[in-house]
């Protein structure tokens, strides 16, 4: 019987002793607070990008049309200017300037890239040794 007594102690005091440790512990209660945290933050910059990214698209659509509005603007007005004063010569106009009809239709004007090689050999891995004055 005493057996049975030890074995049954041995048990509940495992048992309990589980317990205590799985909800007792501070460090495991730290760990669930910081991964609480990280996955809120995570949802948070998830939610802030998609936020951006939208910001982005409507600022870039807006911009577009803008300058849409803006070349029929100037299109207007060197229409404009050259039915109403067509004798006043091409320097003192001062939308002289016209869009071609290409330009017209194109939303970006062209554009030069940047290269990122220069036109001759600059002479850096020369075997001769640089001078110096």
């Amino acid at each position: 019987m005493t057996w049975e007594y030890a074995l049954i102690g041995l048990v509940v005091g495992i048992i309990i002793g589980a317990v205590v440790m799985r909800f007792g512990n501070r460090k495991l209660r730290e760990q669930r607070s910081m991964q609480y945290e990280l996955e809120k933050t995570k949802a948070e910059l998830s939610d802030y990008r998609e936020e951006l990214t939208s910001h982005f698209a409507q600022s870039a659509e807006l911009l577009d049309n803008m300058a849409r509005d803006y070349r029929q603007l100037y299109q207007h007005m060197a229409k404009g200017s050259n039915d109403l004063l067509p004798n006043l010569p091409g320097e003192k106009n001062p939308f002289a300037y016209q869009l071609t009809e290409a330009e017209a239709d194109n939303d970006q004007a062209p554009v030069q890239m940047p290269r990122d090689y220069s036109e001759g050999a600059s002479g850096l891995l020369r075997g001769e040794p640089a001078k110096r004055d």
